[in-house]
């Protein structure tokens, strides 16, 4: 499949946020008029979705080895998952942790600085964009956000949650796939407690409801024909999720302006343990994918190296992108040694799989159409 192009905005000012969006918009015609004309002549595309990658000192030291010793390389144990996320004409991380200098130092919890050589082995792999915001956002301050936005730019990886300045703060990620317009916004619950910088209030999107619905909203009447939005949120270590979740899932879900729903898909993190898939106000809801790259090893914690890969099928319809498809994989960080991220079947992974497959399952979303990919 072609893989999902980035719309790169231009301009500094706040007012310009959307430009490059709204520049595609036929002169003349209104944002509906020319969405519904793009889904005319559309064609089906895929968003791939993966779990929060927070890289343990003992995960930095297996990049470092396989680099032979000088810098991080971490394109070997993300290899694993390549086959599941390169084939997507859209695929999503969600970078937990910021970045450090080139040479380090390096940290893990409670105050994570991880290798920027990370941005480089996520392009390949075939990541388009990341959710930056979270609760360990400003781990190294403002610093640590500019020099993980750096280097995923560097990187070709689009990115948002957090920003560098206001103008980058008002726009979301900007893609294309399909014909379509894809939007991707990110939010927080909070930052662990460390103060959003007074000077730089834009720096970390917190979650605030009116706040997503109003950059739905934007990003909609800009052009956008597809709003995904990345939520940082729930209670750590619980496979349900909690009521503050459910709660916040019903409300977004069911805003509507005009005849067209605000948002198209919800994609959780932080939980560190996999949680069920639902649809909520006929939109998906994914309340937690779990982690990805990560190394918890005692048997209580055990279920912070599993998670699942959302893969959603949109398809043009009726003048609108809807999911016609919705999948689920299973993946595992596999302490090896080596440490390697791969997928979990009933074959490789036989626990593991059944584990996170009643996690995913366990609202009913197979009822409603959820099926595990191949």
């Amino acid at each position: 499949m072609r893989r999902g192009r980035p719309i790169r905005p231009a301009g500094a000012a706040a007012a310009l946020a959307l430009a490059a969006l709204a520049a595609c918009t036929a002169p003349g015609a209104a944002p509906g008029e020319d969405r519904a004309a793009r889904a005319e002549g559309g064609r089906p595309f895929t968003v791939v979705a993966t779990g929060d990658i927070i890289p343990y000192p003992s995960i930095i030291e297996q990049a470092r080895r396989d680099a032979g010793g000088t810098g991080h390389d971490f394109t070997r144990i993300l290899a694993g998952v390549k086959p599941v996320v390169a084939p997507a004409d859209i695929a999503l991380c969600h970078m937990e942790t910021p970045y450090g200098d080139e040479d380090g130092p390096f940290t893990g919890y409670p105050l994570f600085r991880s290798p920027p050589q990370l941005a480089r082995a996520l392009r390949t792999t075939g990541y388009d964009s990341c959710s930056t915001a979270s609760n360990h956002s400003l781990d190294d301050g403002f610093e640590g956000v500019r020099r993980t936005l750096d280097a995923l730019d560097a990187a070709g990886v689009r990115h948002t949650g957090t920003a560098r300045s206001a103008a980058e703060a008002a726009r979301p990620a900007l893609l294309e796939a399909g014909g379509a317009r894809i939007a991707h916004l990110s939010y927080t619950y909070g930052t662990n407690g460390i103060p959003v910088p007074g000077d730089r209030p834009w720096a970390v999107s917190l979650l605030e409801p009116d706040r997503v619905l109003a950059d739905a909203r934007a990003a909609r009447r800009a052009g956008a024909d597809v709003v995904i939005v990345s939520l940082h949120w729930g209670t750590e270590w619980q496979q349900a999720p909690d009521a503050a979740q459910k709660e916040l899932a019903r409300r977004l879900t069911a805003a509507r302006t005009g005849a067209g729903r605000d948002i198209d898909l919800l994609i959780g993190t932080h939980n560190h343990v996999p949680q069920p898939y639902e649809k909520v106000n006929g939109t998906w809801v994914v309340y937690g994918l779990g982690d990805q790259v990560a190394s918890f090893v005692p048997e209580e914690k055990r279920s912070g190296n599993e998670g699942s890969m959302a893969r959603f099928t949109f398809a043009p319809e009726n003048g609108r992108w809807s999911v016609a498809k919705a999948e689920f994989l299973v993946g595992h960080s596999d302490t090896g040694p080596p440490f390697r991220v791969v997928r979990a079947t009933a074959e490789n992974f036989p626990e593991v799989h059944a584990r996170v497959r009643e996690a995913v399952l366990s609202r009913g979303a197979g009822e409603d159409g959820l099926t595990e990919g191949r």
